[in-house]
C-alpha cells in the first residue's frame, strides 16, 4: 500500500511540476469526455420529458386511431374512424374497461369579452381522465351527468385562460365557442409542451355535444383510447378489437386494415430506442478524440520517460523495484486522463445546462450518475492502456546505462 501511496505522491508531483504540459496533454481527453457528457445530457433531459408526458398512460392503454397514407392525401380520401367504432369497442369487446373516444371539433374561435383563441376543442367524456391521466387544478372534469345531458361545459387549458386573461379562477365564466356559449367548470392541470406543441391550449366539451355541434365527419377526426382489464390480455383484446373493426367497417379479407391500434407507452419505447441509438453514434464518434487524446498522453508520457531518465537510475539505484517504476508511470497516464476526464465532465455538464436553456421550452438538461462515473471510469482507462508503453519502457531501464544518460 505504500508503494501505491508513494507512487501517487510522485505522480502527483510531476504532474504539478509541468502544469501547463500536462493541461495541453489532457486536452483531447477533456474535449471528448466534455462532449459526451453534453450529449448525453440534452438527450437524456429530453427522453426523461417524454416520458412523464406519457407517465400517466399504463401499459394496459390500447390507443384506435385511422391510418392514413400519402395517398389517402393526395385523393382526399381520408380514413375516419365512426360512431359505430366507438360502440364496438364499449359493447362488443371483452376484456376492455374504459373507452374513452376524443372527438377533434373544429367549432371556430372561443372568445371571451372582446377576447379571442383558437385552441383544440375535444369532445370528451369522463372515462378521458383516467384514460388519459388529464386532471383539474381547479374545478372538474366532464361528468356522465354532463354527458347524458348534453350541457353546455368545459374544462379548459392554462393557456386558454391566459391568453383570453380570464380570471386565476376560472369556474363560473363563460365562453362562447363558435356559436355556443359554454359554462366553464374546470381548469387542467399544466402540462407544458411536447415537440413545440403545447398541451395547455385545448378545450374538453361533453363528446355528445361535440358530436352534436360537428354533424359531420369531413372536418372533424376522432381517436378512442381504452384500457384493458386484465393486463395479461392485452394481446388477447388487441386481436379481438381488430377483429370486431374490420366487422364495423366492413373491410373484405385480404385488404389491407384502414386504422391502427397501438399501444400507448409504444412511443414512448420508439422514442427511448431512436435517442440510445443517436446517443451511441455520437458517442462513437467523440470516442475518435479520445483516442487522439490518448495517444497525445502516450507521447508526452515516451518523451517524460526520457526526460526523467536519470531520475529512473537513481531510483533504481536506491532500491525501486521494475514494478515500483511500472506503478509510477501508469499512475501517472492515469491521473492525467482521469483529470482530463473530471474536467471534461463539469464542463459537459454546464454545456448542456446552457444548450438546454438556448432552446426555448426545451426540457432541462440532465446525466445520470452512472454516467458520469462511466465516462470518468473510461477516461482514466484510457489513460491506463495508452501508458503502459511508456511505463514499460520506463521500468525496462539498465540502472547503470541510465544513470550515465545525459
Amino acid at each position: 500500500m505504500n508503494v501505491f501511496a508513494e507512487a501517487f505522491s510522485a505522480a502527483l508531483a510531476s504532474l504539478n511540476a509541468h502544469r501547463l504540459r500536462s493541461f495541453l496533454t489532457t486536452l483531447g481527453i477533456l474535449i471528448g469526455t466534455m462532449a459526451v457528457i453534453a450529449v448525453v445530457s440534452v438527450l437524456q433531459g429530453f427522453s426523461d420529458s417524454i416520458s412523464n408526458q406519457f407517465s400517466d398512460l399504463g401499459s394496459n392503454t390500447l390507443t384506435l386511431a385511422a391510418k392514413n397514407e400519402q395517398e389517402n392525401f393526395r385523393t382526399g380520401q381520408i380514413n375516419r374512424l365512426t360512431f359505430e367504432d366507438v360502440d364496438a369497442l364499449r359493447y362488443k369487446i371483452s376484456g376492455i374497461e374504459r373507452v374513452a373516444p376524443i372527438l377533434r371539433a373544429p367549432l371556430g374561435a372561443t372568445l371571451y369579452k372582446g377576447r379571442s383563441v383558437a385552441p383544440q376543442i375535444q369532445g370528451a367524456t369522463e372515462e378521458a381522465q383516467d384514460v388519459l391521466g388529464v386532471d383539474t387544478s381547479i374545478g372538474r372534469f366532464l361528468t356522465a351527468s354532463d354527458e347524458k345531458n348534453g350541457r353546455r361545459v368545459a374544462v379548459i387549458g392554462t393557456d386558454v385562460r391566459d391568453q383570453l386573461r380570464m380570471p386565476p379562477d376560472p369556474v363560473g365564466e363563460y365562453l362562447l365557442i363558435g356559436r355556443e356559449w359554454f359554462r366553464v367548470v374546470g381548469l387542467l392541470e399544466k402540462r407544458g409542451e411536447i415537440f413545440g406543441f403545447s398541451q395547455d391550449n385545448r378545450i374538453f366539451i361533453p363528446f355528445s355535444v361535440a358530436r352534436s355541434l360537428t354533424g359531420t365527419f369531413e372536418r372533424s377526426s376522432m381517436e378512442v383510447s381504452f384500457t384493458v382489464t386484465n393486463l395479461t390480455e392485452v394481446n388477447q383484446v388487441r386481436e379481438r378489437t381488430e377483429r370486431a373493426i374490420r366487422a364495423t367497417r366492413k373491410l373484405p379479407p385480404g385488404k389491407a386494415d384502414d386504422f391502427e391500434i397501438k399501444a400507448a407507452d409504444s412511443f414512448v419505447r420508439q422514442f427511448n430506442s431512436i435517442t440510445a441509438t443517436a446517443t451511441a453514434v455520437l458517442a462513437g464518434i467523440v470516442g475518435i478524440s479520445l483516442l487522439v487524446g490518448g495517444i497525445g498522453i502516450m507521447n508526452i508520457m515516451l518523451v517524460s520517460v526520457t526526460e526523467r531518465t536519470r531520475e529512473i537510475g537513481i531510483l533504481k539505484a536506491l532500491g525501486a523495484t521494475r514494478r515500483d517504476i511500472l506503478v509510477q508511470f501508469l499512475l501517472e497516464a492515469a491521473l492525467l486522463s482521469l483529470l482530463g476526464g473530471l474536467i471534461g465532465i463539469v464542463l459537459g455538464l454546464l454545456a448542456g445546462m446552457g444548450i438546454a436553456s438556448l432552446i426555448p421550452n426545451f426540457p432541462p438538461a440532465h446525466v445520470p450518475i452512472w454516467v458520469m462515473i462511466a465516462a470518468a471510469g473510461f477516461s482514466a482507462i484510457v489513460g491506463v492502456v495508452f501508458g503502459i508503453a511508456p511505463a514499460s519502457k520506463a521500468a525496462a531501464l539498465d540502472p547503470i546505462e541510465a544513470l550515465r544518460y545525459e
